[in-house]
């Protein structure tokens, strides 16, 4: 196994909510980051960080492990979920409020009926 693929493995299943992006929770360095951040920062998710852009091994990495070819990618309680489209399509159609119940993930419920208020 790899160092990068222990570091990623390590880091998924350390933490019961772990997003790859590219820049940080608080300042995302594209788009499709900065959506899967607001998200989750919106609806008061408590999740690790990992800033792809400071680690060439990492950001090839996670790809790797995951079999998926772009970034964010986000994974709760150790299992990926899904990129940016995903996570949107979820957060709309309620499937993420669920996967975080399955998972005792706290999150905000009212916060997440306003995303779909808001999109609806």
């Amino acid at each position: 196994m790899t160092d990068a693929k222990n570091r990623i493995e390590e880091t998924v299943k350390g933490h019961d909510v772990v997003l790859y992006m590219k820049g940080t929770r608080d300042t995302p360095q594209c788009g499709f980051s900065s959506r899967v951040a607001g998200v989750l920062n919106y609806m008061g998710v408590t999740y690790q960080d990992v800033n792809v852009l400071a680690d060439e091994d990492i950001r090839q990495g996670i790809k790797d492990y995951s079999d998926w070819p772009t970034i964010p990618q986000l994974y709760v309680k150790g299992e990926f979920v899904g990129g940016c489209d995903i996570i949107t399509e979820m957060t709309l159609s309620g499937e993420l409020d669920q996967l975080f119940e399955q998972n005792a993930v706290a999150y905000d419920k009212d916060a997440a009926e306003k995303i779909r208020e808001a999109n609806a």
